[in-house]
């Protein structure tokens, strides 16, 4: 369980006791990065809560999982009373607990539920979803991206941390974000030999590249990077040891090439305001496919196809509405308001 603290609002402002909060997920990095994002747009204090569920509990919708707070895995977090003002709840095996948490409060808390929850949205409060969710309803908010972590303030520290060791990179200096293997699948050879063609087309443009591998990019696709590029200097790949640069990438690169299986990187990605491509792989879902190419119709990314694509003028992209500024001031509204009644 991990507590966070906050001195000062940042989003409303409450005329009453400030509320409790709790963020909870079951541990993935992106699950967190969303609910914890969220929590630090609100400005108030947290606490994380990371919970797991035991068979047959895990295997259920959560409106349909019976007294789901007795399927807490033992190694997650607690969940007890007193109940928090707020539950921001984030991925499809956390339902059940928010579900369970809302009916036990008797309604009480305030439950916000990010992503398609796979589950009625009238269970909670409010759902914060995408359009190729396929969701709809009076407490079903739409945003075109996911809600993050990355503020200036952390690429402006990141960019100061980051400087010396990408100081002998010429500009411009593309920023590489790798994502990986998905319940579909992963990279085919293809998708490698593409991919290796369009980072070899940027370098031909003149772009000095920095490649940053995440958990779930396969050895294939880190060796043949690594063997593909090791006699150019101008090509970094981040091997694993020491602080990830993810965060000095996107402060110090001029544009960014993301793929597209991660919500998560492609929205980070979109928030620096830079140029922003995306690289499509084979294991990717339908649902990534569908939000690739809405960003890329409302102009917000490039989708490339081949390295063709690299020298192709292109108008510039447009930075998407701010999900986590929409969603921030909805809950606020929502807080004071029930914090005021209940006053």
């Amino acid at each position: 369980m991990h507590t966070s603290r906050a001195t000062k609002l940042r989003v409303g402002v409450f005329d009453v006791r400030l509320p409790t909060v709790w963020a909870l997920t079951t541990g993935e990095a992106g699950m967190r990065s969303q609910v914890l994002g969220l929590c630090d747009r609100m400005g108030l204090a947290f606490t994380e809560k990371c919970i797991g569920l035991r068979a047959p509990w895990r295997w259920l919708p959560g409106h349909l999982c019976p007294c789901p707070l007795r399927g807490l895995a033992a190694e997650g977090d607690a969940l007890a009373p007193p109940w928090p003002d707020l539950l921001i709840s984030c991925g499809r095996r956390s339902t059940a607990a928010a579900i369970a948490i809302r009916r036990a409060s008797g309604g009480r808390t305030l439950t916000v539920h990010l992503q398609n929850p796979r589950t009625p949205p009238d269970h909670f409060d409010l759902v914060i979803a995408h359009p190729h969710d396929g969701i709809a309803g009076a407490n079903v908010i739409l945003t075109e991206t996911t809600i993050h972590r990355v503020t200036p303030e952390k690429l402006d520290a990141a960019a100061a941390q980051f400087a010396a060791q990408y100081a002998d990179l010429a500009r411009p200096r593309l920023a590489v974000l790798l994502g990986g293997r998905t319940r579909r699948g992963g990279f085919s050879a293809g998708d490698i030999t593409r991919l290796l063609a369009i980072l070899a087309a940027f370098r031909a443009q003149g772009h000095t590249v920095m490649i940053t591998p995440s958990r779930r990019t396969e050895p294939t696709v880190r060796e043949a990077l690594a063997a593909r590029f090791a006699d150019d200097p101008q090509i970094t790949l981040w091997g694993g040891t020491g602080e990830n640069p993810y965060f000095g990438m996107l402060a110090l690169a001029d544009r960014i090439l993301v793929t597209a299986d991660s919500t998560s990187m492609v929205s980070e990605a979109l928030s620096t305001g830079k140029p922003v491509d995306l690289f499509s792989f084979s294991g990717m879902g339908p649902r990534h496919h569908l939000f690739a190419r809405r960003l890329a119709a409302l102009g917000h990314v490039h989708d490339l196809e081949t390295d063709a694509d690299v020298a192709q003028v292109r108008p510039a992209t447009t930075a998407p509405p701010d999900a986590g500024k929409i969603a921030a001031e909805r809950i606020s509204a929502f807080l004071r308001q029930r914090l005021g009644d209940a006053a």
